[in-house]
């Protein structure tokens, strides 16, 4: 446990700091998230432990797009010396990604579940209209695009914030284009967007079970899109794509009815990707 760590390569969310709790790994493949405040880590927790043996749950979506759930550890925290923490243990997904590309996409237009406090639903609210998840259903909340020889672009947060439904193109053509030049190439976009195994496949596969599953409504969850940048480069293809949702705080459970909030952000960020691939086809 002496190698914990924060993660390198984290695009979004709460980063771990001297004096902030925040998610580690380890280097053996496993990811150390501390359980929030404000009864969500035991929400998020409670999730994780219902989803990872729930039987109508089939078994290729568990473990296709979830992370792998190992239970919960107490951890030493440098924020409050002499005390621990406890932390949900998952999967590391960015494991054996040698350069990873990673973009981290919140799905729905609602963003709160429902009976939240009235202070927490004004401030989603706020930010959801204030970005693009009220047109759109999704919004990109962070993007990190690696080179096979080093090189990295990534966009600050400021800029982030600021996205229009132009500017979600941008970042999502951003995500499969040379970090040099002008970064706007889409050079990869056939071999991570597209094919067989590629990021619109698997969402459509996603996209397939929440038309018909009535489990769970995933408020303010997120798709995880990475890829390895070696791979791609070395092999024109491939690249080691992977689809993952992760962040489930707000998960609620569905009383029978489809999660259409969820749905319609997937389906919707599915038309913005099948858009770049038919855009660069038409180009080779």
């Amino acid at each position: 446990m002496s190698d914990l760590r924060p993660p390198e390569h984290q695009v979004a969310g709460h980063r771990a700091a001297p004096n902030k709790l925040g998610p580690l790994v380890d280097g053996t493949g496993l990811f150390y998230k501390p359980l929030q405040a404000l009864d969500r880590g035991e929400q998020e927790l409670a999730f994780y432990t219902a989803f990872s043996v729930h039987p109508a749950v089939p078994p290729r979506i568990r473990d296709r797009f979830f992370p792998r759930f190992h239970g919960t550890r107490l951890l030493p925290t440098a924020a409050t010396p002499g005390e621990s923490h406890p932390h949900i243990v998952l999967d590391d997904l960015l494991e054996g990604l040698a350069s990873p590309s990673v973009t981290d996409i919140k799905i729905g237009a609602c963003t709160w579940p429902p009976r939240a406090p009235e202070p927490y639903v004004a401030k989603c609210l706020a930010k959801d209209r204030a970005t693009t998840s009220a047109l759109l259903g999704f919004r990109v909340s962070g993007v990190r695009v690696s080179d096979a020889g080093g090189a990295v672009w990534r966009p600050d947060r400021s800029e982030l914030k600021g996205t229009d439904i132009p500017g979600v193109r941008r970042m999502l053509r951003r995500y499969v284009s040379s970090v040099g030049g002008d970064g706007m190439d889409c050079a990869r976009a056939a071999a991570v967007y597209g094919g067989e195994g590629g990021v619109l496949a698997q969402l459509r596969e996603l996209k397939a079970w929440f038309e018909v599953q009535t489990l769970f409504h995933f408020y303010s969850a997120s798709v995880l899109l990475s890829y390895d940048a070696n791979a791609v480069t070395a092999a024109g293809g491939g690249g080691g794509v992977r689809v993952k949702l992760l962040d489930f705080a707000h998960v609620v459970e569905s009383e029978g009815v489809i999660d259409h909030n969820f749905l319609g952000g997937l389906c919707s960020l599915i038309k913005f990707i099948a858009d770049i691939v038919a855009e660069t086809s038409d180009k080779a």
